[in-house]
């Protein structure tokens, strides 16, 4: 049997690299390549892979939305959340998604290639340390909304900025601040904002 793979990932070289690598396999298939999360259903659509390689920061859709949409218009085809940020926050949003692996870009070939393997008998692959961090780490505090603002954050705009790319008043915002600072021990917006994206929770 030939496993039919799609691969998602916004690096060209690193996508076309893994193609290359996995086409190397002999029961292996890349039948198409994407750049953007927003390509990735209607490409699965097109080519119905078995399983399907999404890294987690693409533009358009990042892969974690990807996958969940993925696993309600194609359920057939499996997701393996590959990536370079292998955080406890992440897998746990992978696993709501609807992925049934996880594994991180400087695995050893191998690795993927058993993980892709396994995924295709039904089982799931999650790497043993990153599940017990996981576990360890806990659910995000942060609400819908505290993530929303501080992702608005990122770009480094005022408070009232924030509020009209939100539709929100400044006021709710500022509140929203205030609980993502409280909720991750910290003291300013851009201290919470680089603690919630080291735990995944963004």
């Amino acid at each position: 049997m030939t496993i039919r793979l799609l691969l998602a990932d916004d690096q060209a070289l690193v996508r076309q690299a893994l193609g290359t690598l996995l086409d190397l396999e002999d029961d292996f298939s890349v039948v198409v390549q994407v750049g953007r999360g927003d390509e990735v259903v209607d490409a699965a659509r097109e080519h119905r892979p078995d399983v399907a390689l999404l890294d987690i920061e693409m533009p358009g859709l990042d892969g974690l939305a990807a996958a969940a949409v993925l696993a309600e218009q194609v359920p057939d085809c499996r997701v393996v959340v590959l990536t370079t940020f292998g955080r406890a926050g992440y897998l746990r949003r992978a696993m709501e998604a609807g992925a049934v692996g996880f594994v991180v870009k400087d695995a050893p070939a191998e690795t993927l290639a058993d993980a892709i393997r396994r995924v295709v008998r039904g089982e799931r692959v999650v790497d043993p340390a990153l599940a017990v961090a996981t576990l360890a780490a806990g659910e995000s505090p942060l609400t819908a909304r505290e993530r929303d603002v501080l992702i608005a954050a990122r770009a480094g705009g005022s408070v009232a900025e924030i509020a009209g790319n939100l539709y929100l008043s400044e006021g709710t915002v500022r509140n929203y601040l205030s609980g993502a600072i409280a909720k991750t021990g910290t003291r300013n917006r851009m201290e919470a904002l680089r603690v919630a994206d080291d735990r995944g929770w963004l």
